[in-house]
């Protein structure tokens, strides 16, 4: 940690030459505090009004957390939820300009399987009032990997939803099944009638882009228009990704990973003509789990940056990008916990908040 002395040198440095080292400072100087402890894996944290976070569990519960009172009760009224490996109840994002309505993601029991889900749900007083599906993906994982099931919104109110490949690479070229996909809706479920396919006979007509493998991360960036997402590589090759409409990924024809049984390449190349490279590739992986952008000005040098949660290196995972889309500097922060961190969130005030699998619950204050 830096000494008082050298925070005011490099403010003093900041000032003169706004260089990348300035960026530390705002989380050097923070405090970290544990605030909760959970007694399940969690999935997702949103926070909603005054400053109270819904939490969903893997196990197919959704808690509330109340940061004033050190409350946290379990709301009641969710469906049946395919609970295996990686799937069960996972992501929850709050609709734009709707304080009491959110998209929740879960996979779905169909037959032996979980097929990755999206609702609206609206809760009121602490208990859900209405869970309407909007979509349901056309295949079910049964394997228990790669659910993918982030979502987030962008500017104009669409929905974006990322599906893995179920732990079957082939889907991830197959636009017949919506595995290993972004997929595009409306706020109501809807097929946008300018999406990438619509028009298309042998692509589904939700589907965005492709050639994704198990993409756990999703935002979009307002400042600069860019919907960014990430994903899991295998054994190396996790890759930070600029999503655009109706391109390919690459996923299993490229990637920089290799093969989880011996030091043999995945894929033909790493890349390839008329596949999207990736913005940033981490070898050895990371294991990315969710992906956040800083919008507050609470830790203003943090303003537009991407904060990812690691899980195999478990750090938070800091990346600067200009408005080229491009990657100019990475830091790591709070490797020292040993924690798998799953979801990054911030409240109204601007604390940054995030959940473990260990169950842990954190808030990152200014000093």
């Amino acid at each position: 940690m830096l000494t008082s002395h050298h925070r005011f040198l490099v403010f003093i440095y900041c000032l003169l030459f706004n260089t990348g080292i300035c960026h530390a400072i705002e989380l050097e100087s923070s405090q970290l505090t544990k605030v909760a402890t959970l007694n399940s894996v969690p999935w997702a944290i949103e926070n909603f009004a005054n400053n109270r976070f819904l939490i969903s569990l893997r196990s197919g519960k959704l808690l509330v957390l109340d940061s004033h009172l050190g409350s946290i009760k379990e709301v009641p009224g969710l469906p049946d939820i395919y609970v295996k490996g990686q799937g069960g109840l996972m992501d929850i994002k709050q609709a734009p300009s709707e304080d009491n309505t959110f998209y929740v993601t879960y996979a779905k029991p169909i037959g032996n399987g979980g097929a990755p889900t999206v609702a609206k749900v609206v809760i009121n007083n602490d208990r859900i009032s209405v869970w309407q599906d909007l979509f349901t993906s056309n295949f079910t994982v049964t394997s228990g990997r790669h659910f993918g099931s982030r979502v987030t919104f962008d500017q104009k109110g669409f929905l974006y939803m990322t599906i893995g490949d179920g732990g079957d690479r082939d889907n991830g070229q197959d636009t017949t099944t919506h595995a290993g996909t972004i997929v595009r809706l409306g706020k109501s479920g809807e097929i946008p009638n300018d999406n990438p396919y619509v028009n298309s006979s042998n692509v589904l007509p939700e589907i965005y882009s492709f050639g994704h493998r198990n993409p756990q991360g999703i935002a979009f960036d307002p400042h600069n228009n860019v919907l960014w997402a990430i994903e899991h590589g295998p054994r190396g090759g996790d890759e930070l990704n600029k999503i655009e409409a109706g391109k390919n990924y690459g996923w299993p024809i490229t990637s920089h990973g290799q093969e989880y049984w011996g030091p043999i390449n995945v894929g033909e190349a790493q890349e390839k003509e008329g596949i999207e490279s990736p913005k940033k590739v981490y070898v050895p992986s990371i294991a990315p789990g969710s992906l956040y952008i800083y919008t507050n000005d609470y830790f203003p040098r943090l303003q537009g940056k991407l904060l990812i949660g690691a899980l195999k290196l478990t750090h938070i995972n800091i990346l600067d990008v200009n408005n080229h889309a491009q990657v100019i500097e990475e830091r790591r922060y709070y490797s020292e916990l040993n924690e798998r961190i799953r979801d990054i969130t911030s409240d109204d005030k601007g604390n940054i908040w995030f959940i473990a699998d260990s169950g842990a619950v954190y808030m990152v204050s200014r000093k």
